[in-house]
């Protein structure tokens, strides 16, 4: 046990790194620039005790935990932003850390890229178990698998995603406009009167092949080149969320970014698998679960027909949003291939999509056939069938223009 006058230079120590944590917050707090509210804000149950974040490197989540610091707390330390990146962790855990804070009276610990700490789950769960008081916020990378790898969190953690920027979330920004987001029904059944509303505050169309080409990811409003900074994004996604994540030894990375390269370069079709396999020197095994944690990067979205799923050979491969198309150099502009991939992007919040039946590019919910066309030509009537058509302001009948499904959220 240590005598008393150890005892008061280690107080002195904790609190000193403390005292830094906080002068840390508060200059973050201070400098915050967050041009929109994220809608997530408000469908999080913030009544619940262990809440994680997770989403693609770049969307914004370290922004979101300190957007919340400041709406919910301002400068009450009883809340306190950390980052996994700090070298004081390495060899501290959470729960330590966690334990001092509460002990001054914190009862709200944000802690951001969490997955750096090597025993992070396990961490969490000690600070589940002996802080009842305290609340932890977390964000993650969207390769994580926040329950079925780590069964420590069943049953405590609320799981959420933040995605990038919506076509909405986008026009809203550049155009001073305030379009709420709506329902999938919502448009299929009134989207004419929806438009009007609309084009009478706002033209989207003016904005929207600016989303499609720099619009997703938050950096468009740094004054930085887009492209670039989304490669050294995209860079770190392969190199840290999926090597880190999966531990996958750092030898492999470059067959990774060989086959994320061969796929981006070729269009939205079937893979290959058997060519990709010959090609990056792997197995088809090794290919398809590399393609699985490409697409748990959100680095392209799989496409299955109705009935199939991993580790079946998905029958179209898109990249995750229509920006990584012009950021892939010699850039494949098909502009079919960049409507498809907008449409699955902005569809996959909240619903499922398979592969289109005979004719139809794809099959939402399991019941919506939807055509995605780059101009409208001989369209067809059938129960439950849309054309979601590039280039138009209004549509008619059963169709719709393309940018209403960037309303989604």
């Amino acid at each position: 046990m240590p005598n008393f006058a150890v005892r008061v230079r280690m107080c002195a120590r904790t609190a000193f790194v403390m005292e830094q944590f906080f002068r840390t917050h508060d200059y973050l707090i201070e400098h915050l620039q967050a041009s929109v509210r994220r809608d997530l804000m408000d469908e999080i149950d913030w009544s619940s005790r262990m809440i994680g974040i997770k989403g693609t490197r770049g969307v914004g989540k370290t922004t979101f935990l300190l957007q919340y610091a400041k709406e919910k707390f301002g400068r009450d330390r009883s809340c306190l932003y950390i980052n996994m990146n700090n070298f004081y962790f390495q060899g501290r855990g959470i729960a330590e850390f966690a334990g001092e804070f509460h002990r001054i009276g914190g009862r709200v610990l944000l802690i951001d890229q969490v997955f750096k700490h090597p025993d992070w789950s396990s961490e969490l769960r000690k600070c589940h178990d002996m802080y009842p008081d305290l609340k932890i916020v977390f964000t993650g990378s969207s390769v994580m698998r926040l329950k079925e790898e780590n069964p420590e969190l069943n049953g405590i953690v609320s799981s959420y995603n933040l995605r990038g920027f919506s076509f909405r979330e986008f026009m809203n920004l550049k155009a001073g406009t305030a379009v709420r987001a709506y329902r999938l029904d919502e448009i299929l059944n009134g989207h004419q009167r929806i438009a009007r509303e609309i084009l009478s505050q706002v033209r989207p169309l003016e904005y929207f092949q600016d989303y499609l080409h720099h619009g997703f990811y938050p950096f468009f409003l740094q004054q930085r080149n887009y492209s670039e900074n989304l490669l050294k994004t995209m860079n770190m996604m392969m190199e840290v969320d999926i090597l880190l994540i999966k531990q996958i030894d750092l030898k492999y990375l470059s067959r990774i970014k060989k086959l994320f390269y061969l796929m981006a370069s070729s269009g939205t079709q079937a893979p290959n698998v058997s060519q990709l396999a010959a090609e990056t020197d792997t197995s088809r095994a090794t290919v398809m679960n590399y393609i699985k944690y490409l697409a748990d990067a959100r680095l392209i979205n799989m496409v299955y027909a109705k009935g199939d799923s991993f580790p079946k050979k998905p029958s179209r491969v898109l990249m995750h949003n229509s920006n990584l198309i012009y950021t892939i150099y010699p850039p494949r502009q098909d502009r079919q291939d960049i409507i498809d991939t907008f449409f699955v992007n902005a569809m996959w919040k909240d619903h499922v999509v398979h592969k289109g039946l005979k004719g139809w590019s794809f099959l939402v919910d399991g019941s919506c056939s939807f055509k995605v066309a780059v101009c409208e030509g001989k369209t067809r009537q059938q129960p439950d069938s849309f054309y979601a058509v590039d280039g138009l302001d209004i549509g008619h009948d059963n169709v719709i223009p393309l940018w209403m499904f960037g309303l989604l959220y």
